[in-house]
């Protein structure tokens, strides 16, 4: 199975969400934020094949990369772009179900990145 080549979201003024919210994380959680590395390294290990625990469908070609640090759940929201690309959205902290909100940024990032792909997508730098 090739690898999975790990792309990020970014916005027409050039932010990416993803690694925006993974600062973030970084400075106030370092710990959360090594699970979410790790979480990201293993989607970029199975692809397609990621399954519950690590990974799970939302709805409408998106899904949530999952993990958790004491008690809170992190998500980032991700989309297949071709057979071995996954473009990361964005990421959340959440206590039950994904808003349906998030999912919905994720659906029009998604359709911004099948518009014009070469203006949407950053490469992930592990």
């Amino acid at each position: 199975m090739p690898q999975t080549v790990i792309q990020l979201y970014r916005e027409d003024n050039g932010d990416v969400p993803v690694e925006l919210w993974l600062d973030h994380l970084e400075q106030r959680t370092p710990k959360a934020w090594a699970k979410c590395i790790d979480a990201i390294l293993e989607l970029e290990r199975l692809g397609h094949e990621a399954r519950r625990p690590l990974a799970d469908a939302l709805r409408d070609g998106i899904y949530e990369l999952r993990t958790r640090h004491q008690h809170i759940n992190y998500r980032l929201l991700y989309f297949f772009n071709g057979q071995n690309l996954v473009v990361l959205s964005h990421g959340i902290t959440k206590k039950d179900k994904v808003p349906a909100g998030e999912i919905n940024r994720a659906i029009k990032r998604r359709k911004l990145v099948e518009e014009n792909a070469s203006l949407h997508i950053a490469i992930w730098e592990n």
